[in-house]
């Protein structure tokens, strides 16, 4: 059996407030060393910061030393609007922007107190008609932040197809095929990224031994990337990034497969990342406007089963639990 993280909610309930106190613990407790954070933009001022917060007593006073910022706006709002002002001065680019729908326009991306958010709105359109993320106090909500900074285009895109089914169906209870598809890939998503179709097609064929065991010595590790490698594991998911706090074996990704030349492997982080999101962006859009998407298209991937993610997997036994590492049904290729 395989755990999945998923949301119910339309308005972004996807977990509930946490106290101060429970917010400082949950804090302390993430490995900023775990390989499956290295990817994520603006690693080191995040991990600093964050993890200084964690060890004020005062976590407000801490943060008004470290960050210039309204003295109104919520602690990990703070956090993350320096961490995007700090990316785009470091990219020479302006910083990212909402995909408008039909009747709107683009809007820079800021992150806001979730008490911003009106009462009865959407938590997405009010995010792709305004560009303000609202944001708690919350490894949640941190880890959204964290993929907006990494992947803006992709999960610009994402809201984008949120508001055209908004437009269409307005918001109920049911969401429907697409809105569904985008929130598993949202809080649960995984990138294989691979030179070798062979690598990818075993993924989505539940071939463990052709995908993630025999070609092991082909993974790039994380920390150190190598222009030799084949295959890598990007996560997406904030609620996964959120549930790896205390990883769990049985613990699965929703992936997709994007193929790539070996020249990516070459790449620096960031123009993997950048070239990444360009191309996810691309992928998620086609993919979600096929009128039978389905979150069943989406590969699932015991994400600890990703070699070099974690050390027990180094020994082939880890692959031959069968709760874990089950066979299914097969499913589309990926691009």
């Amino acid at each position: 059996m395989l755990t999945m993280t998923t949301s119910t909610s339309t308005n972004h309930n996807f977990a509930s407030a946490l106290t101060e106190r429970q917010l400082e613990a949950s804090f302390a407790n993430i490995d900023w060393h775990a390989p499956w954070l290295y990817h994520l933009s603006q690693l080191d001022y995040l991990s600093k910061t964050i993890s200084s917060l964690s060890r004020s007593s005062d976590n407000q006073a801490n943060l008004d030393r470290r960050i210039d910022d309204n003295q109104q706006t919520a602690s990990i709002a703070k956090v993350l609007n320096q961490a995007l002002t700090q990316q785009g001065a470091a990219d020479t680019q302006s910083l990212p922007r909402t995909k408008p729908s039909a009747d709107n326009y683009p809007h820079t991306l800021q992150f806001v107190p979730q008490d911003t958010l009106p009462e009865g709105q959407g938590y997405e359109q009010f995010i792709g008609t305004t560009g303000k993320i609202p944001t708690r106090d919350n490894l949640h909500d941190l880890f959204n932040g964290s993929i907006w900074l990494t992947f803006p285009k992709t999960k610009a895109m994402l809201n984008y197809h949120h508001m055209l089914e908004i437009a269409k169906q307005g918001i109920s209870e049911r969401r429907g095929r697409v809105r569904d598809t985008i929130t598993v890939f949202d809080e649960n998503g995984a990138i294989l990224v691979t030179s070798d179709t062979s690598i990818g097609e075993a993924l989505i064929d539940f071939d463990w031994q052709n995908s993630l065991v025999k070609p092991r010595k082909y993974w790039d590790k994380m920390d150190n990337p190598s222009k030799d490698a084949k295959a890598a594991v990007y996560i997406f998911g904030h609620a996964l990034l959120e549930q790896l706090i205390a990883p769990r074996k049985p613990l699965c990704a929703h992936s997709v497969v994007i193929h790539v030349s070996q020249d990516f492997f070459a790449l620096s982080k960031l123009e993997r990342i950048s070239y990444l999101d360009d191309k996810l962006s691309e992928y998620m859009n086609d993919l979600l406007a096929q009128s039978g998407v389905t979150p069943r298209q989406l590969a699932p991937l015991p994400i600890l089963g990703v070699p070099y993610f974690w050390s027990d997997n180094s020994e082939v036994s880890f692959y031959e639990d069968t709760f874990v590492f089950r066979s299914g049904r097969h499913r589309p290729k990926g691009r």
